[in-house]
Protein backbone atom coordinates (compact mmCIF):
# COMPACT_ATOMS: atom_id res chain seq x y z
CA UNK A 1 0.00 0.00 0.00
CA UNK A 2 1.13 3.34 -0.90
CA UNK A 3 1.87 5.87 2.44
CA UNK A 4 0.54 8.63 0.67
CA UNK A 5 -2.92 6.96 0.54
CA UNK A 6 -5.29 5.39 3.31
CA UNK A 7 -6.08 2.46 3.66
CA UNK A 8 -9.52 1.22 2.28
CA UNK A 9 -10.66 -0.35 5.10
CA UNK A 10 -8.71 2.66 7.42
CA UNK A 11 -11.22 4.99 6.21
CA UNK A 12 -13.22 5.17 2.77
CA UNK A 13 -13.74 8.75 2.16
CA UNK A 14 -10.24 9.62 2.77
CA UNK A 15 -8.97 6.94 0.68
CA UNK A 16 -11.16 8.60 -2.22
CA UNK A 17 -9.98 11.58 -1.49
CA UNK A 18 -6.62 10.78 -1.76
CA UNK A 19 -6.86 8.89 -4.85
CA UNK A 20 -8.79 11.68 -6.55
CA UNK A 21 -5.63 14.23 -5.27
CA UNK A 22 -2.45 12.10 -5.69
CA UNK A 23 -3.53 10.33 -9.22
CA UNK A 24 -3.43 13.83 -10.50
CA UNK A 25 -7.19 13.98 -11.15
CA UNK A 26 -8.61 16.99 -9.67
CA UNK A 27 -8.04 19.59 -6.36
CA UNK A 28 -9.53 21.61 -4.44
CA UNK A 29 -10.73 25.12 -5.52
CA UNK A 30 -10.53 28.76 -3.85
CA UNK A 31 -14.28 28.49 -4.55
CA UNK A 32 -16.10 26.99 -1.72
CA UNK A 33 -17.60 24.14 -3.10
CA UNK A 34 -15.70 23.68 -7.02
CA UNK A 35 -12.85 21.87 -8.20
CA UNK A 36 -10.27 22.59 -9.70
CA UNK A 37 -9.71 19.39 -12.62
CA UNK A 38 -6.43 18.90 -13.48
CA UNK A 39 -4.95 17.89 -16.62
CA UNK A 40 -4.75 13.74 -16.10
CA UNK A 41 -8.26 13.97 -14.62
CA UNK A 42 -9.54 16.11 -17.55
CA UNK A 43 -8.04 13.76 -19.63
CA UNK A 44 -9.99 11.11 -18.42
CA UNK A 45 -12.89 13.06 -18.94
CA UNK A 46 -12.10 14.10 -22.54
CA UNK A 47 -11.73 10.23 -23.31
CA UNK A 48 -15.26 9.54 -21.49
CA UNK A 49 -17.07 12.79 -23.09
CA UNK A 50 -15.84 11.73 -27.14
CA UNK A 51 -17.08 8.16 -26.85
CA UNK A 52 -20.28 9.12 -25.30
CA UNK A 53 -20.46 12.02 -28.30
CA UNK A 54 -19.56 9.46 -30.97
CA UNK A 55 -22.47 7.05 -29.29
CA UNK A 56 -25.23 9.93 -29.78
CA UNK A 57 -24.10 10.88 -32.82
CA UNK A 58 -24.62 7.29 -33.87
CA UNK A 59 -28.36 7.78 -32.43
CA UNK A 60 -28.98 10.32 -34.47
CA UNK A 61 -28.42 13.33 -32.22
CA UNK A 62 -26.50 16.59 -33.13
CA UNK A 63 -24.96 19.19 -30.41
CA UNK A 64 -25.59 22.37 -29.93
CA UNK A 65 -25.44 25.21 -26.88
CA UNK A 66 -27.46 26.97 -24.84
CA UNK A 67 -27.05 30.16 -22.68
CA UNK A 68 -25.75 30.03 -19.17
CA UNK A 69 -27.94 32.28 -17.65
CA UNK A 70 -31.75 31.58 -17.45
CA UNK A 71 -34.93 34.08 -16.71
CA UNK A 72 -35.92 33.23 -13.32
CA UNK A 73 -39.79 33.54 -14.83
CA UNK A 74 -39.02 30.88 -16.77
CA UNK A 75 -38.38 28.50 -13.67
CA UNK A 76 -41.93 29.48 -12.54
CA UNK A 77 -43.40 27.84 -15.50
CA UNK A 78 -42.98 24.61 -14.85
CA UNK A 79 -44.17 24.36 -10.83
CA UNK A 80 -42.84 20.77 -10.14
CA UNK A 81 -39.17 21.51 -11.96
CA UNK A 82 -38.92 25.08 -9.99
CA UNK A 83 -39.62 23.00 -6.72
CA UNK A 84 -37.50 20.83 -7.33
CA UNK A 85 -34.63 22.82 -7.90
CA UNK A 86 -35.66 26.23 -5.97
CA UNK A 87 -32.80 25.13 -3.41
CA UNK A 88 -29.97 24.74 -5.56
CA UNK A 89 -29.80 27.74 -7.75
CA UNK A 90 -27.88 30.36 -7.74
CA UNK A 91 -29.27 33.94 -8.52
CA UNK A 92 -27.50 36.86 -10.33
CA UNK A 93 -29.19 39.95 -9.47
CA UNK A 94 -27.03 42.76 -10.53
CA UNK A 95 -24.32 43.14 -13.33
CA UNK A 96 -21.95 45.87 -12.40
CA UNK A 97 -19.05 46.46 -9.71
CA UNK A 98 -18.19 49.94 -8.42
CA UNK A 99 -15.49 51.26 -6.79
CA UNK A 100 -16.25 51.38 -2.65
CA UNK A 101 -16.51 55.11 -1.40
CA UNK A 102 -14.91 53.92 1.97
CA UNK A 103 -11.91 52.59 0.42
CA UNK A 104 -12.19 48.89 0.60
CA UNK A 105 -11.73 47.86 -2.55
CA UNK A 106 -15.05 47.11 -5.07
CA UNK A 107 -18.57 46.28 -3.96
CA UNK A 108 -21.94 45.81 -6.12
CA UNK A 109 -23.28 48.65 -7.74
CA UNK A 110 -26.94 49.47 -6.19
CA UNK A 111 -27.94 50.85 -9.22
CA UNK A 112 -26.72 47.67 -11.66
CA UNK A 113 -29.97 46.01 -10.61
CA UNK A 114 -31.27 43.69 -13.10
CA UNK A 115 -34.65 44.32 -14.41
CA UNK A 116 -35.46 40.45 -13.75
CA UNK A 117 -33.32 38.02 -11.91
CA UNK A 118 -30.84 35.60 -13.42
CA UNK A 119 -30.67 31.97 -12.73
CA UNK A 120 -27.52 30.22 -12.96
CA UNK A 121 -27.73 27.14 -15.20
CA UNK A 122 -29.05 24.01 -12.64
CA UNK A 123 -30.32 21.93 -16.02
CA UNK A 124 -31.63 23.44 -19.25
CA UNK A 125 -35.27 21.89 -19.76
CA UNK A 126 -36.85 25.54 -19.34
CA UNK A 127 -34.33 28.02 -21.69
CA UNK A 128 -34.06 25.00 -24.13
CA UNK A 129 -37.79 24.47 -24.37
CA UNK A 130 -38.52 28.10 -25.17
CA UNK A 131 -36.20 27.94 -27.93
CA UNK A 132 -38.02 24.77 -29.48
CA UNK A 133 -41.37 27.11 -29.11
CA UNK A 134 -39.63 28.78 -32.24
CA UNK A 135 -38.41 25.82 -33.90
CA UNK A 136 -40.90 23.56 -33.88
CA UNK A 137 -44.57 24.29 -35.65
CA UNK A 138 -44.87 21.22 -37.73
CA UNK A 139 -44.69 17.26 -37.77
CA UNK A 140 -41.83 17.77 -40.36
CA UNK A 141 -39.36 19.40 -37.80
CA UNK A 142 -39.84 16.48 -35.62
CA UNK A 143 -38.26 14.26 -33.86
CA UNK A 144 -35.86 16.87 -32.58
CA UNK A 145 -32.55 15.40 -30.99
CA UNK A 146 -30.35 17.70 -29.47
CA UNK A 147 -27.51 17.26 -27.33
CA UNK A 148 -25.71 19.96 -25.00
CA UNK A 149 -22.35 19.83 -23.32
CA UNK A 150 -21.53 22.75 -20.52
CA UNK A 151 -21.21 22.90 -17.20
CA UNK A 152 -24.33 23.15 -14.65
CA UNK A 153 -24.12 24.85 -10.82
CA UNK A 154 -26.45 23.19 -7.92
CA UNK A 155 -25.39 25.10 -5.01
CA UNK A 156 -24.46 21.80 -2.28
CA UNK A 157 -24.14 22.14 0.77
CA UNK A 158 -21.68 19.19 0.87
CA UNK A 159 -19.56 18.68 -1.41
CA UNK A 160 -17.16 16.21 -2.66
CA UNK A 161 -15.13 15.89 -5.54
CA UNK A 162 -16.33 14.66 -8.82
CA UNK A 163 -19.23 12.90 -6.61
CA UNK A 164 -20.67 16.55 -5.68
CA UNK A 165 -19.66 19.72 -6.42
CA UNK A 166 -21.74 23.31 -6.86
CA UNK A 167 -20.08 23.42 -10.33
CA UNK A 168 -19.70 20.48 -12.50
CA UNK A 169 -19.62 19.20 -16.22
CA UNK A 170 -21.99 17.04 -18.05
CA UNK A 171 -24.08 16.35 -21.14
CA UNK A 172 -27.48 16.78 -21.68
CA UNK A 173 -29.64 15.52 -23.79
CA UNK A 174 -33.11 17.36 -24.94
CA UNK A 175 -35.81 15.81 -27.60
CA UNK A 176 -38.85 16.25 -28.80
CA UNK A 177 -41.31 13.98 -30.51
CA UNK A 178 -44.64 13.53 -32.22
CA UNK A 179 -46.11 10.41 -29.66
CA UNK A 180 -45.70 9.61 -26.14
CA UNK A 181 -44.78 6.10 -27.50
CA UNK A 182 -41.72 7.84 -29.46
CA UNK A 183 -40.40 9.77 -26.38
CA UNK A 184 -40.46 6.76 -24.20
CA UNK A 185 -38.69 4.61 -26.75
CA UNK A 186 -35.77 7.89 -27.05
CA UNK A 187 -35.77 7.96 -23.13
CA UNK A 188 -35.26 3.80 -23.07
CA UNK A 189 -32.56 4.07 -25.76
CA UNK A 190 -30.75 6.67 -24.57
CA UNK A 191 -30.66 4.63 -21.15
CA UNK A 192 -29.15 1.76 -23.03
CA UNK A 193 -26.79 4.01 -24.30
CA UNK A 194 -25.37 5.17 -21.10
CA UNK A 195 -25.90 1.31 -19.73
CA UNK A 196 -23.76 -0.05 -22.59
CA UNK A 197 -20.64 3.07 -22.03
CA UNK A 198 -20.44 2.24 -18.52
CA UNK A 199 -20.33 -1.85 -19.05
CA UNK A 200 -18.57 -1.89 -21.88
CA UNK A 201 -16.06 1.06 -21.71
CA UNK A 202 -15.70 2.14 -17.62
CA UNK A 203 -15.94 -1.83 -17.01
CA UNK A 204 -18.88 -0.89 -14.74
CA UNK A 205 -22.19 -3.11 -14.42
CA UNK A 206 -25.02 -1.28 -14.01
CA UNK A 207 -28.47 -1.79 -12.96
CA UNK A 208 -31.04 -0.92 -15.68
CA UNK A 209 -34.34 0.97 -13.64
CA UNK A 210 -36.99 2.81 -13.06
CA UNK A 211 -37.02 5.59 -9.91
CA UNK A 212 -39.93 5.70 -7.74
CA UNK A 213 -42.29 8.53 -7.82
CA UNK A 214 -40.29 10.77 -5.24
CA UNK A 215 -37.11 9.70 -6.87
CA UNK A 216 -38.16 11.07 -10.12
CA UNK A 217 -36.19 14.00 -11.95
CA UNK A 218 -38.28 17.46 -11.04
CA UNK A 219 -41.08 17.95 -13.87
CA UNK A 220 -40.63 14.33 -15.40
CA UNK A 221 -43.60 11.80 -15.69
CA UNK A 222 -40.98 8.93 -15.51
CA UNK A 223 -37.49 8.89 -14.85
CA UNK A 224 -35.09 5.55 -15.64
CA UNK A 225 -31.50 4.98 -14.37
CA UNK A 226 -28.46 2.99 -13.93
CA UNK A 227 -27.29 2.18 -10.65
CA UNK A 228 -23.85 1.12 -10.04
CA UNK A 229 -22.24 -0.30 -6.77
CA UNK A 230 -19.02 0.96 -5.59
CA UNK A 231 -16.55 -1.30 -3.45
CA UNK A 232 -17.56 0.33 -0.21
CA UNK A 233 -21.29 -1.42 -0.54
CA UNK A 234 -22.88 1.97 -1.30
CA UNK A 235 -24.87 2.76 -4.76
CA UNK A 236 -24.00 5.35 -6.89
CA UNK A 237 -26.33 6.74 -9.78
CA UNK A 238 -24.44 6.56 -12.76
CA UNK A 239 -26.43 7.97 -15.15
CA UNK A 240 -30.76 8.79 -15.46
CA UNK A 241 -32.99 9.41 -19.23
CA UNK A 242 -36.42 11.24 -18.22
CA UNK A 243 -39.96 11.09 -20.01
CA UNK A 244 -41.18 14.28 -19.40
CA UNK A 245 -44.74 13.99 -21.30
CA UNK A 246 -45.87 17.09 -22.72
CA UNK A 247 -45.15 18.88 -19.01
CA UNK A 248 -42.31 21.34 -20.60
CA UNK A 249 -44.48 21.71 -24.34
CA UNK A 250 -47.47 22.47 -22.40
CA UNK A 251 -45.61 25.25 -19.95
CA UNK A 252 -43.63 26.43 -23.19
CA UNK A 253 -46.90 26.36 -25.39
CA UNK A 254 -44.37 24.27 -27.89
CA UNK A 255 -47.15 22.47 -30.26
CA UNK A 256 -46.64 20.93 -33.71
CA UNK A 257 -49.61 20.28 -36.10
CA UNK A 258 -49.69 16.93 -37.02
CA UNK A 259 -50.21 15.07 -40.68
CA UNK A 260 -54.09 15.82 -40.79
CA UNK A 261 -53.06 19.43 -39.60
CA UNK A 262 -54.50 18.79 -36.10
CA UNK A 263 -52.38 20.26 -33.12
CA UNK A 264 -50.80 19.29 -30.45
CA UNK A 265 -48.24 19.50 -27.97
CA UNK A 266 -45.07 17.50 -28.44
CA UNK A 267 -43.74 15.00 -26.44
CA UNK A 268 -40.44 15.46 -24.41
CA UNK A 269 -37.28 13.60 -22.64
CA UNK A 270 -34.05 14.89 -21.50
CA UNK A 271 -30.94 12.82 -20.45
CA UNK A 272 -27.60 13.15 -19.02
CA UNK A 273 -24.88 12.12 -17.56
CA UNK A 274 -21.59 14.17 -15.20
CA UNK A 275 -18.42 13.94 -14.65
CA UNK A 276 -19.69 11.95 -11.42
CA UNK A 277 -18.35 9.38 -13.68
CA UNK A 278 -14.83 9.84 -13.12
CA UNK A 279 -15.72 9.42 -9.13
CA UNK A 280 -17.89 6.02 -10.09
CA UNK A 281 -14.61 5.01 -11.90
CA UNK A 282 -11.94 5.64 -8.93
CA UNK A 283 -14.53 4.02 -6.36
CA UNK A 284 -15.73 0.61 -8.68
CA UNK A 285 -12.19 -0.56 -9.54
CA UNK A 286 -8.82 1.03 -7.53
CA UNK A 287 -6.69 -0.61 -4.55
CA UNK A 288 -4.64 1.05 -2.06
CA UNK A 289 -2.15 1.53 -4.14
CA UNK A 290 -3.57 4.02 -6.29
CA UNK A 291 -6.10 4.13 -9.46
CA UNK A 292 -7.15 1.23 -11.57
CA UNK A 293 -8.57 2.67 -15.11
CA UNK A 294 -9.92 0.15 -17.67
CA UNK A 295 -7.89 0.15 -20.92
CA UNK A 296 -10.68 1.79 -23.34
CA UNK A 297 -10.94 5.09 -21.75
CA UNK A 298 -7.32 5.28 -19.69
CA UNK A 299 -5.59 8.61 -20.62
CA UNK A 300 -2.63 6.46 -21.02
CA UNK A 301 -2.78 2.85 -21.82
CA UNK A 302 0.85 2.17 -22.10
CA UNK A 303 4.22 3.24 -20.23
CA UNK A 304 7.56 2.20 -21.28
CA UNK A 305 10.39 3.29 -18.28
CA UNK A 306 13.76 2.79 -19.48
CA UNK A 307 15.84 1.10 -16.92
CA UNK A 308 19.85 2.15 -17.03
CA UNK A 309 22.72 3.01 -14.65
CA UNK A 310 25.02 5.59 -15.60
CA UNK A 311 25.80 6.38 -19.21
CA UNK A 312 26.30 3.34 -20.73
CA UNK A 313 24.17 2.52 -23.52
CA UNK A 314 21.46 5.09 -22.84
CA UNK A 315 21.31 6.47 -26.42
CA UNK A 316 21.16 2.87 -27.52
CA UNK A 317 18.45 2.07 -24.54
CA UNK A 318 16.60 5.42 -25.55
CA UNK A 319 16.30 4.75 -29.33
CA UNK A 320 14.94 0.91 -29.01
CA UNK A 321 12.44 2.79 -26.34
CA UNK A 322 11.13 5.27 -28.76
CA UNK A 323 11.14 2.82 -31.32
CA UNK A 324 9.09 0.57 -29.42
CA UNK A 325 6.69 3.49 -28.61
CA UNK A 326 6.70 4.29 -31.97
CA UNK A 327 5.21 0.68 -33.13
CA UNK A 328 2.69 0.99 -30.16
CA UNK A 329 1.12 4.31 -31.35
CA UNK A 330 0.89 3.15 -34.97
CA UNK A 331 -1.19 0.05 -33.25
CA UNK A 332 -3.36 3.30 -31.59
CA UNK A 333 -2.25 2.19 -28.29
CA UNK A 334 -1.71 5.66 -26.30
CA UNK A 335 1.64 5.05 -24.97
CA UNK A 336 4.55 7.56 -23.30
CA UNK A 337 8.01 7.20 -23.60
CA UNK A 338 9.53 8.02 -19.95
CA UNK A 339 12.91 9.44 -20.60
CA UNK A 340 13.05 11.87 -17.72
CA UNK A 341 16.27 11.97 -16.03
CA UNK A 342 15.04 13.22 -13.16
CA UNK A 343 13.21 10.84 -11.90
CA UNK A 344 14.02 7.21 -10.62
CA UNK A 345 12.42 4.11 -12.22
CA UNK A 346 11.46 3.16 -9.07
CA UNK A 347 9.76 6.81 -8.72
CA UNK A 348 8.20 6.38 -11.78
CA UNK A 349 6.81 2.85 -11.02
CA UNK A 350 5.37 4.27 -8.00
CA UNK A 351 3.76 7.27 -10.05
CA UNK A 352 2.09 5.58 -12.87
CA UNK A 353 0.95 2.88 -10.17
CA UNK A 354 -0.88 5.65 -8.65
CA UNK A 355 -2.07 6.76 -12.00
CA UNK A 356 -3.67 3.74 -12.74
CA UNK A 357 -1.69 3.20 -16.33
CA UNK A 358 -3.40 -0.41 -17.24
CA UNK A 359 0.36 -1.38 -18.49
CA UNK A 360 3.32 -0.62 -17.41
CA UNK A 361 6.84 -1.99 -19.74
CA UNK A 362 10.56 -1.66 -18.34
CA UNK A 363 13.33 -1.64 -20.74
CA UNK A 364 16.89 -2.76 -19.49
CA UNK A 365 20.35 -3.78 -21.03
CA UNK A 366 19.70 -6.97 -20.15
CA UNK A 367 16.36 -6.85 -22.06
CA UNK A 368 17.87 -5.47 -25.04
CA UNK A 369 20.70 -8.30 -25.47
CA UNK A 370 17.27 -10.64 -24.97
CA UNK A 371 15.30 -8.62 -27.13
CA UNK A 372 12.30 -8.74 -24.45
CA UNK A 373 10.50 -6.79 -22.22
CA UNK A 374 9.22 -6.82 -18.77
CA UNK A 375 5.15 -6.07 -19.01
CA UNK A 376 3.55 -5.54 -15.68
CA UNK A 377 -0.24 -5.43 -15.80
CA UNK A 378 -2.23 -2.58 -12.74
CA UNK A 379 -4.63 -4.79 -11.93
CA UNK A 380 -3.77 -7.92 -10.66
CA UNK A 381 -0.01 -6.61 -11.03
CA UNK A 382 1.91 -9.41 -12.53
CA UNK A 383 4.37 -9.59 -14.22
CA UNK A 384 5.66 -11.38 -17.79
CA UNK A 385 8.16 -11.04 -20.29
CA UNK A 386 7.66 -10.89 -24.38
CA UNK A 387 9.45 -10.46 -27.02
CA UNK A 388 10.00 -7.27 -28.62
CA UNK A 389 8.93 -9.20 -31.96
CA UNK A 390 5.19 -8.42 -32.46
CA UNK A 391 4.94 -6.47 -29.06
CA UNK A 392 2.13 -4.49 -30.41
CA UNK A 393 -0.13 -6.99 -31.40
CA UNK A 394 0.77 -8.53 -27.94
CA UNK A 395 -0.38 -5.87 -26.00
CA UNK A 396 -3.17 -4.83 -27.77
CA UNK A 397 -4.30 -8.37 -26.77
CA UNK A 398 -3.60 -7.75 -23.32
CA UNK A 399 -5.00 -4.42 -23.14
CA UNK A 400 -8.43 -6.09 -24.11
CA UNK A 401 -7.54 -9.22 -21.49
CA UNK A 402 -8.06 -6.44 -19.21
CA UNK A 403 -10.77 -4.56 -19.81
CA UNK A 404 -13.00 -7.73 -19.58
CA UNK A 405 -11.14 -8.71 -16.45
CA UNK A 406 -12.24 -5.67 -14.81
CA UNK A 407 -15.34 -5.63 -15.70
CA UNK A 408 -16.20 -9.81 -14.82
CA UNK A 409 -14.62 -8.52 -10.87
CA UNK A 410 -16.51 -5.95 -10.72
CA UNK A 411 -19.57 -7.96 -12.03
CA UNK A 412 -18.97 -11.13 -8.89
CA UNK A 413 -18.83 -7.83 -6.47
CA UNK A 414 -21.93 -6.31 -7.53
CA UNK A 415 -23.75 -9.98 -7.54
CA UNK A 416 -22.47 -11.21 -4.38
CA UNK A 417 -23.86 -8.14 -3.04
CA UNK A 418 -27.13 -8.52 -4.04
CA UNK A 419 -28.95 -10.08 -1.15
CA UNK A 420 -33.13 -10.57 -1.05
CA UNK A 421 -34.34 -9.84 1.94
CA UNK A 422 -38.55 -10.79 3.51
CA UNK A 423 -37.93 -9.22 7.22
CA UNK A 424 -36.87 -5.94 8.36
CA UNK A 425 -34.56 -7.75 10.94
CA UNK A 426 -33.28 -9.02 7.56
CA UNK A 427 -32.58 -5.92 5.90
CA UNK A 428 -31.18 -3.67 8.65
CA UNK A 429 -28.35 -6.59 9.44
CA UNK A 430 -27.93 -6.45 5.62
CA UNK A 431 -27.40 -2.50 5.68
CA UNK A 432 -25.20 -2.69 8.53
CA UNK A 433 -23.10 -5.72 7.37
CA UNK A 434 -22.25 -6.75 4.19
CA UNK A 435 -24.18 -3.76 2.58
CA UNK A 436 -24.62 -3.49 -0.91
CA UNK A 437 -28.36 -3.83 -3.10
CA UNK A 438 -31.14 -5.65 -1.20
CA UNK A 439 -34.24 -6.57 -2.89
CA UNK A 440 -36.90 -6.15 -1.00
CA UNK A 441 -40.68 -5.84 -0.75
CA UNK A 442 -42.39 -2.18 -0.65
CA UNK A 443 -46.04 -1.31 -0.38
CA UNK A 444 -45.29 0.70 -3.37
CA UNK A 445 -46.54 3.86 -0.86
CA UNK A 446 -43.83 7.18 -0.62
CA UNK A 447 -44.87 7.07 3.37
CA UNK A 448 -43.43 3.79 3.66
CA UNK A 449 -40.33 4.50 0.98
CA UNK A 450 -39.90 7.95 3.08
CA UNK A 451 -40.07 5.75 6.43
CA UNK A 452 -37.83 3.51 5.25
CA UNK A 453 -35.14 6.30 4.37
CA UNK A 454 -35.65 7.75 7.80
CA UNK A 455 -34.85 4.73 9.97
CA UNK A 456 -31.73 3.75 8.27
CA UNK A 457 -30.97 5.90 5.46
CA UNK A 458 -31.28 3.63 2.66
CA UNK A 459 -33.07 4.46 -0.42
CA UNK A 460 -35.32 2.41 -2.90
CA UNK A 461 -32.42 2.91 -6.03
CA UNK A 462 -34.73 1.63 -9.01
CA UNK A 463 -37.46 -0.47 -9.86
CA UNK A 464 -35.50 -2.73 -12.10
CA UNK A 465 -36.98 -3.15 -15.68
CA UNK A 466 -37.94 -6.40 -16.94
CA UNK A 467 -38.65 -6.63 -12.52
CA UNK A 468 -40.92 -10.22 -12.31
CA UNK A 469 -44.09 -10.09 -10.72
CA UNK A 470 -43.57 -11.60 -6.71
CA UNK A 471 -46.79 -11.85 -4.58
CA UNK A 472 -45.23 -10.84 -0.89
CA UNK A 473 -45.43 -8.26 1.72
CA UNK A 474 -43.61 -5.23 2.97
CA UNK A 475 -40.17 -5.44 5.12
CA UNK A 476 -41.84 -2.56 7.14
CA UNK A 477 -45.81 -2.20 7.02
CA UNK A 478 -46.52 -5.75 6.26
CA UNK A 479 -48.90 -4.55 3.73
CA UNK A 480 -49.10 -6.76 0.32
CA UNK A 481 -46.68 -5.80 -2.40
CA UNK A 482 -46.52 -7.16 -5.91
CA UNK A 483 -42.51 -6.62 -6.37
CA UNK A 484 -39.30 -6.95 -5.31
CA UNK A 485 -37.63 -3.02 -5.33
CA UNK A 486 -33.67 -2.41 -4.77
CA UNK A 487 -32.62 -1.06 -1.77
CA UNK A 488 -29.08 0.41 -0.82
CA UNK A 489 -27.31 3.16 0.75
CA UNK A 490 -26.08 5.38 -1.54
CA UNK A 491 -23.90 8.67 -2.54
Amino acid sequence: MSKEITSREQDYAQWYNDLVIKGSLADYSAVRGCMVIKPYGFALWEKMRDQLDRMFKDTGHVNAYFPLFIPKSYLNKEAAHVEGFAKECAVVTHYRLKADPGGEGLIVDPEARLEEELIVRPTSETIIWSTYKTWIQSYRDLPLLINQWCNVVRWEMRTRLFLRTSEFLWQEGHTAHATSDEAVAEARQMLGVYADFAEKYMAVPVIRGLKTESERFAGAVDTYCIEALMQDGKALQAGTSHFLGQNFAKAFDVKFSDKENKLDYVWATSWGVSTRLVGALVMAHSDDDGLILPPRIAPLQVVIVPIYKGEEKKDLLNDRGRDLARQLKDAGISVQFDDNDNNRPGWKFAEYEKKGVPVRIALGLRDLENNSVEVARRDTKEKTTLSMDGLPKAITKLLATIQQAMYNKALAFRDDHITRVDTWEEFEKGLDGKAGFFAAHWDGTPETEAAIKDKTKATIRCIPLGNPPEEGKCILTGKPSSQRVLFARAY
